[in-house]
């Protein structure tokens, strides 16, 4: 681990983003409720984080250590990171420009957007929008945040696993969706394989998965219903090594997994996470993940940017 992904560095930033962030809560409950077996099931419901997912912690850290240039900030995104952004922006009266594919939400377009940042619709896939945004960002004097594969991303997310360890003394597994990777590269940062870490992420986009088959992030496929959020093609690069030596199982779940956790977290908990924020759930709703007896887990439920509330 670099000396810049470190535990120390990740303090340090939460020390100054803090006053930025809400403290996100956590909810115990009964795995009875969700008809399943064993010690009972902690949700860290970072879905209630300003923005509606843990990606404006990145968000700050980025805007808040970084030098910003007059022309502002600029970020290609799936839907999530880019409302960050704009929310940061705002925060802080910054100029904001985000790009995003065709597949990101309406939900999320509609929040960009209401955060007063320039919002760009190019291509189909986060990578389409991604690769636009760097063409613009080559022709002006602009700061660019990537999504997840930056120190200073990785460490705001990494603030997540701190928080989660001040508000919950004891646990053994903490279970997380995974995209380009930046949220888990963090909390694998953080912990440095003091708990379980298991990833989670869509049998339609398993860039993880892929990624450790080969022994590198290469291009995997980037579909299903969390195509906006959890399926970037490739993981980052700054993330592997962590997921490589932290990351003790990663776990792939279909869509109809993703779509049965949502109604689930809704109907017992009136939780109404977005597919990637559910995904994570699915894993241990499907039996993909049976817990040993005595081990207390923890399901991050890290993001609600969704308008299907009820999930039919």
């Amino acid at each position: 681990m670099s000396a810049e992904l470190s535990t120390d560095g990740i303090r340090t930033t939460y020390g100054r983003i803090r006053g930025y962030l809400r403290r996100t809560p956590v909810l115990e409950t009964s795995a009875r409720d969700f008809g399943l077996s064993g010690q009972p099931i902690v949700f860290k419901l970072e879905l209630h984080q300003y923005t509606g997912s843990f990606k404006v912690r990145g968000a700050f850290a980025n805007l808040l250590t970084r030098r910003v240039p007059p022309g502002g900030v600029v970020a290609a995104s799936g839907g999530n990171h880019g409302v960050a952004i704009a929310y940061a922006a705002q925060r802080l009266s910054i100029r904001a420009r985000i790009f995003v594919p065709s597949v990101a939400s309406i939900a999320k377009q509609d929040e960009i957007r209401r955060f007063e940042a320039e919002l760009i619709v190019s291509g189909d896939r986060y990578a389409d929008a991604l690769a636009e945004c760097r063409r613009f960002v080559s022709q002006a004097d602009v700061l660019e945040v990537h999504a997840y594969d930056q120190p200073e991303t990785l460490l705001g997310q990494g603030t997540l696993g701190l928080e989660l360890e001040e508000q919950l003394a004891q646990f053994d597994t903490l279970i997380v969706a995974v995209g380009g990777g930046g949220l888990i590269g963090g909390i694998a940062a953080w912990f440095a394989g003091r708990i379980k870490l298991i990833a989670v992420e869509p049998r339609a986009a398993p860039t993880l998965a892929t990624a450790l088959a080969a022994g590198r992030p290469v291009d995997a496929e980037a579909g299903g219903i969390a195509a906006d959020s959890l399926a970037p093609r490739r993981v980052g690069e700054l993330m592997f090594p962590l997921a490589q030596r932290f990351v003790q199982q990663v776990i792939l779940v279909d869509d109809e997994a993703i779509r049965a956790a949502q109604r689930t977290l809704w109907r017992e908990l009136r939780v109404a996470a977005e597919p990637g924020g559910a995904a994570a759930f699915a894993a241990l709703l499907s039996g993909q993940y049976r817990p040993k007896p005595g081990e207390r887990v923890v399901v991050l439920v890290c993001g609600g940017n969704t308008t299907a509330v009820g999930f039919g």
